[in-house]
């Protein structure tokens, strides 16, 4: 078998990229695989985002991967601190190495005579290269890093300041002394004014909604006074168990007593902002917390800008561009010297890849998801897809772990394919775990159906996931097969 004939490519080497290898390599050592990334370095989202105050929504402490312990003092991390974690756990792991850079997936074809995908990656030269492997492990995330969402308006080209996306963001940009506004109300917005607050002349936030906002401190006392007293990996576990714990009750009380947490929200807000400030306009959403994403203001630093005059919300839609700013739907004109559209991200299946079996063609959306992970009809593919109530690499470390239990019980029986299948009974659901949040549903076309049963459940419960990926059994419901061509192959590695 030469280099290119491996038994699993993981196509990202991004934060879940770089812990499925981890976990291949504790777990099937005798898998011989690759990483197949599309950009010149290790980390994904965290390379890719530079905006001014880039930082996670969630804790490190579930943010991080089960078997590294996050020792920084600061719960609530800065991108480049993220950045640093995941390099250092591909440098503790030898795993850079294996990491084929600036090659870019373009097509998957399945072709079950072999067993074997045939994976055309693509230089940003144009070169092209093809790599065969028994199993494919989708870690390139869910939206496009070449695009991100950005609606037009009337008049941008009269605008005569500078316009930026933050997915996009000039590393030389200026912006001391300038009047900013920024387009949006999710946690790019929420991050970024802020940020930018604390040099610009003023930042305004302008949003055509309000969104759900809560606040909390950026450090977590329990977590670095069980660091001082315990060994690290287990003040971590506690830690990480705590937060967990926490997360799943909120969620779920949101789900339950909707209105009593609105209430509490917006109590807390009260406490931060001025006694005069118009919490109804700008902080009230008409939905329920976690019908859209809820964001997070660690240390409650957007509401010290608003506080101290140097940011500012105006709830409003845009009219027009003009040359010195925006002209608001009520007549007011915002003045900028730069807008930046944090609008959002744009979804996409597979990083973009054209998915064939046997020669057809095959989309997520015409498929079932099974067990959260891979999909009806697809044979030896996963993806790493994380929480989006909660941190991601949560679900993304299961979801190795199960790769893995799948792995070694087709290596142990023999087996060349696996294919979810589902039963007669099993009818197409709407996604539990899914929301109304705008980027969602722009990419409802790349998002498979759930099933009304277990194992083609996705859910919002770490509990419940934790059970079925570790514990439950890796045959229900999956359609098990030989390849003539690949068996010698299977019986010389035995």
């Amino acid at each position: 078998m030469t280099d290119t004939d491996l038994d699993v490519l993981i196509v990202g080497a991004g934060l879940s990229g770089i812990g499925a290898a981890v976990h291949l390599q504790r777990n099937c050592p005798r898998e011989r695989w690759a990483i197949v990334e599309g950009r010149d370095a290790i980390g994904g989202t965290w390379d890719l985002f530079r905006y001014p105050g880039v930082r996670s929504d969630s804790d490190m402490y579930t943010l991080g991967y089960r078997f590294k312990p996050w020792t920084a003092a600061k719960a609530i991390a800065d991108g480049p601190s993220i950045l640093s974690y995941i390099n250092e756990t591909a440098t503790e792991h030898e795993i850079t190495s294996r990491i084929r850079f600036g090659q870019k997936v373009t097509t998957a074809d399945w072709d079950s005579g072999l067993a074997r995908w045939t994976v055309t990656t693509t230089a940003k030269d144009g070169t092209a290269t093809r790599l065969k492997a028994r199993f494919l492990f989708m870690c390139s995330g869910y939206y496009n890093y070449t695009e991100g969402y950005r609606p037009t308006w009337p008049g941008e080209t009269e605008f005569v300041g500078q316009i930026v996306h933050p997915q996009f963001w000039p590393e030389a940009l200026d912006y001391s002394g300038k009047r900013v506004v920024v387009i949006g109300s999710g946690a790019t917005a929420v991050t970024l004014v802020p940020a930018m607050a604390k040099q610009a002349a003023h930042v305004t936030m302008l949003q055509r909604t309000p969104t759900w906002i809560g606040a909390g401190p950026s450090s977590d006392a329990i977590a670095n006074l069980l660091r001082a007293v315990l060994p690290s990996q287990v003040a971590y576990d506690l830690t990480r168990w705590k937060n967990i714990t926490f997360s799943q009750w909120f969620y779920k009380q949101t789900r339950a007593n909707p209105a009593k947490v609105r209430s509490a929200l917006l109590g807390r807000l009260a406490k931060l902002l001025p006694a005069d400030y118009d919490i109804a306009t700008h902080f009230t959403p008409s939905y329920n917390p976690w019908d859209q994403r809820l964001c997070l203001v660690p240390d409650g630093d957007l509401f010290a800008a608003i506080t101290a005059g140097t940011a500012s919300i105006t709830t409003d839609t845009i009219e027009r561009f003009e040359a010195s700013g925006i002209r608001l739907a009520s007549g007011k004109l915002l003045e900028a010297d730069i807008i930046v559209t944090a609008t959002g991200l744009k979804l996409q299946s597979f990083g973009g890849m054209a998915v064939t079996v046997d020669g057809e063609v095959r989309r997520t959306a015409d498929t079932l998801a099974y067990k959260g992970m891979m999909f009806s009809g697809i044979p030896n593919l996963a993806q790493s897809f994380g929480y989006i109530n909660a941190s991601w690499t949560l679900r993304s470390d299961l979801i190795a772990d199960y790769v893995c239990r799948l792995l070694n019980h087709m290596r142990k029986t023999g087996v060349d394919i696996a294919t979810p299948t589902p039963a007669p009974d099993v009818t197409p659901a709407r996604l539990a775990m899914d929301l109304q949040s705008g980027y969602v549903q722009r990419g409802a076309d790349a998002q498979p159906r759930a099933g009304n049963r277990a194992p083609w459940l996705v859910t919002a419960d770490y509990k419940y996931d934790r059970r079925e990926l570790l514990e439950g059994p890796v045959t229900d419901e999956m359609l098990f097969a030989r390849a003539h061509e690949a068996a010698p192959i299977l019986q010389a590695a035995e």
